[in-house]
């Protein structure tokens, strides 16, 4: 069954958003909050469902309400380059020209607030506000931006506890990480193999730095440690 594109979702989404917002996501710093929130529909995808494809234009801004969301790149010789992740309550698709850099896909079944850009600048046009929190949310997604090319230099367990750090940060749970990708799209997103990122992890559980209880929990039972390999 072919899924539905953005644009047929959002003139097609029921006015009533009670369904989108029951998932309640946790806080997070990429966010939409008020009337820039109140304008969006709700959208679901599947499991490695696209959202948008590169050098489509980005005519919508997203947040995601459930689920994640990668972006990335296919890159001349075949392999794939992912830029980020997107967790609940992360926004994402905001683009400084007309189309998008990156494809954005989910990684699970994954619940998004779809919202026209060109709505969203209105809005900010007359909203103090709004102009400020879209000011600020550039801002961030540009911070991550140039701490994601300062990962990819370093050596392959310094990528690997980096990332181990930026996702507990993002989802706070103690010392326990739930990651919802898998091995591959971690390899993706460091530039590193698969079978480098699972050997570096078994490196790390052998030193007692983390226990891997399954493939996608983590638990970083020795933070000073992790600290002195992140570099």
């Amino acid at each position: 069954m072919l899924m539905p594109t953005t644009s047929t979702a959002v003139h097609t989404a029921p006015a009533s958003r009670t369904a989108a917002r029951a998932a309640q996501p946790a806080p997070a710093s990429h966010k939409l909050t008020g009337p820039i929130e109140m304008m969006g529909a709700p959208m679901s995808f599947g499991r490695n469902g696209e959202i948008y494809g590169e050098g489509e234009p980005a005519d919508f801004v997203y947040k995601v309400v459930s689920g994640t969301v990668r972006t990335y790149k296919v890159l001349a010789d075949g392999r794939r380059q992912i830029g980020a992740f997107y967790l609940p309550g992360d926004v994402f698709g905001l683009e400084v020209g007309e189309e998008h850099a990156f494809s954005a896909e989910a990684i699970a079944a994954t619940r998004v607030l779809v919202v026209r850009r060109s709505a969203l600048m209105n809005l900010a046009a007359r909203d103090s506000n709004v102009a400020r929190e879209l000011w600020t949310l550039t801002g961030q997604e540009l911070a991550r931006v140039q701490e994601h090319i300062v990962l990819l230099v370093k050596t392959a367990q310094e990528r690997v506890v980096g990332f181990l750090f930026e996702m507990a940060a993002r989802r706070p749970a103690g010392d326990t990480v739930e990651l919802p990708m898998s091995r591959q799209d971690i390899a993706d997103y460091l530039g590193l193999t698969i079978e480098t990122v699972s050997r570096t992890l078994t490196n790390l559980e052998h030193e007692h730095a983390i226990e891997l209880p399954n493939s996608r929990r983590i638990v970083l039972c020795n933070r000073p440690a992790l600290n002195e390999m992140h570099g």
